[in-house]
């Protein structure tokens, strides 16, 4: 044989095999290739896309946290504006207690006085019975007379 011969047969076993190459094997190969390609496009979008999301998610949360200090400080100054108004009025209730005990106190106190008073008055008025008493018994004389107002005087 010739070389020209086995150079056309090797040829022509090779153009089948391309054939066959191109008719079954390379479709499912370029569209297992297409496959693959659309997923890596996919994915490197879905990451685009994620990546999006994780951003937008940070600005979010970073915005929820930023609201939620600021109801955070409201309503600690609500607490603080509540405690204040709860000190004010115990402050008040305490001051009208205290005005009312004291006015009780006055009031008990001015009733003592007054019957002292009038325990003083009965007393004084007792002993100035009692030394009329006695400057009535005795017969009338200016230094006995004297005598008893010096110690009825010393009996006050």
């Amino acid at each position: 044989m010739d070389i020209n011969a086995s150079l056309i047969g090797q040829a022509l076993v090779f153009i089948i095999l391309i054939a066959f190459v191109m008719k079954f094997v390379w479709p499912p190969l370029i569209a297992t290739l297409d496959e693959r390609a659309k997923r890596i496009s996919d994915g490197l979008s879905a990451a685009e896309k994620a990546k999006h999301d994780l951003v937008l998610a940070e600005k979010g949360a970073a915005e929820e946290l930023r609201r939620a200090k600021q109801q955070a400080t409201e309503i600690i100054g609500q607490a603080e504006k509540r405690a204040s108004q709860l000190i004010e009025e115990a402050k008040e209730q305490a001051r009208i207690e205290g005005d009312r005990l004291i006015a009780g106190a006055r009031a008990e106190l001015d009733q003592q006085v007054h019957q002292a008073k009038e325990d003083l008055r009965q007393r004084v008025s007792e002993l100035a019975v009692v030394g009329a008493e006695k400057i009535l018994r005795r017969e009338v004389d200016s230094a006995r007379h004297a005598d008893l107002l010096t110690s009825l005087k010393a009996e006050l």
